[in-house]
């Protein structure tokens, strides 16, 4: 049987992004790609003179693996300033005239309040990018979304060469907070995005465990974000492009990229240090999240997360949707014994499930659906209440720690 994204990947040949969300089809750089180009990045930049020479340095000087320096004619940057007030074009231009052997392509526009939103720029960018790789004929060339309050570590573009190059489709990078912005922050709120960091890498462990994914394995991270973002050409057009969305784009985007099954790897290669900062230039990000939580601590407000045991049940339970799925498009038919007991667990109705498994979904789909359809039926908020994020770090680390000794037993007896 052809599997649904054997399917998916027969139709995304030559298929142009302005007709996957009606793109910007206005070519933004006029200067053709050099044929040796195998990654375009992409930087959006609003109001980023403090930090865009930083910005700007860290890819000019890029490194492979070994150290020594990584080919120019390999990569270019593209850079689209919008709206800017401040230095920030003039800053990149001189950049770019101090640095010639540098693919550096500088675009300024002024958009209209509709569309001078993060979510608009980046997908003009990503679009932009698109285009420059097929016209080379690179499907597998990457298009590569970093932030012009961000610095790529020296082998950021190697390291995700070398991803793709071992089976990826996308790549999203570690994104780690600039120590000197992260000890200037409120008490609260430093210790409430260190214990986050840690509870979402516990959460990532336990994952790889009970549901694990072939083309992601342990260790790796949990970050998808437009800081360190990479995606292969042929995976873009697939995906649809990036959604139109205001914001949060990236996971709006890392979510496309679920539906249709991409091989998607979150890699600790993959390295950027990016701004602490409280102010935002987005309704949602880690800007605004800082500042909630400091409010949060000045209101004596407790951080609720997601319990351990609920974590470890919708890992458990998806993980037998995804055998039940494998069965159903190899023709077995589970039991409605079977699909009632997943239900349950799920929050779904039986029937419903039953309905949706004679849907033609890649798993990335189907089970999009069934977190809709649970939190619709609210059944399973009703089951897990949310716990302090020091209890929950506390279990996670109980539960991680058994399946670390189950995981040596079986390596063992194996």
């Amino acid at each position: 049987m052809v599997s649904m994204e054997s399917k998916c990947f027969q139709q995304v040949a030559d298929f142009p992004v302005a007709q996957l969300h009606g793109g910007f089809s206005q070519t933004l750089v006029q200067t053709p790609p050099s044929p040796y180009c195998e990654v375009c990045v992409i930087v959006p930049v609003r109001n980023e003179a403090e930090t865009l020479t930083q910005t700007l340095a860290a890819l000019a000087y890029q490194v492979d693996l070994e150290g020594q320096l990584l080919d120019s004619k390999r990569y270019e940057v593209i850079l689209l300033a919008n709206n800017c007030s401040d230095d920030s074009v003039a800053i990149a231009q001189n950049f770019a005239q101090q640095h010639p052997s540098f693919a550096l392509h500088v675009i300024e526009k002024t958009l209209p309040p509709t569309e001078a939103y993060i979510g608009r720029v980046r997908q003009i960018l990503m679009d932009e990018a698109y285009h420059r790789l097929s016209r080379l004929g690179r499907t597998r060339g990457i298009i590569a979304s970093t932030d012009g309050d961000s610095q790529v570590s020296p082998t950021w573009i190697a390291a995700n060469l070398h991803e793709i190059a071992c089976g990826a489709d996308a790549v999203g990078g570690r994104i780690i907070t600039n120590q000197v912005d992260r000890a200037a922050l409120d008490p609260y709120a430093r210790a409430c995005h260190l214990r986050e960091v840690g509870y979402r890498y516990l959460i990532t462990e336990l994952e790889s465990y009970i549901d694990p994914d072939p083309y992601d394995s342990f260790p790796r991270h949990y970050q998808h974000y437009g800081a360190s973002f990479a995606v292969t050409a042929q995976m873009y057009a697939l995906a649809g492009g990036l959604p139109p969305v205001r914001t949060p784009e990236d996971v709006a985007f890392y979510n496309a990229l679920v539906r249709v099954n991409a091989r998607f790897r979150h890699s600790p290669l993959v390295r950027v240090v990016t701004s602490a900062r409280q102010t935002g230039r987005t309704d949602v990000g880690l800007a605004n999240q800082l500042s909630k939580w400091s409010q949060m601590g000045q209101q004596q407000q407790s951080f609720l997360v997601e319990s351990a045991a609920a974590i470890e049940t919708r890992f458990q339970a998806r993980h037998q949707l995804r055998k039940m799925w494998s069965c159903v498009l190899n023709g077995l038919k589970p039991s409605y014994m079977h699909v009632a007991l997943l239900a349950n667990t799920l929050g779904v109705p039986t029937l419903w499930l039953v309905e949706e498994f004679a849907q033609p979904y890649t798993f990335g789909q189907l089970f999009e659906q069934v977190e809709q359809r649970s939190l619709l039926e609210g059944i399973w908020l009703s089951r897990w209440e949310n716990v302090k994020i020091e209890q929950a770090i506390q279990d996670l680390r109980l539960r991680v720690e058994s399946w670390r000794r189950d995981n040596k037993l079986l390596r063992f007896k194996s």
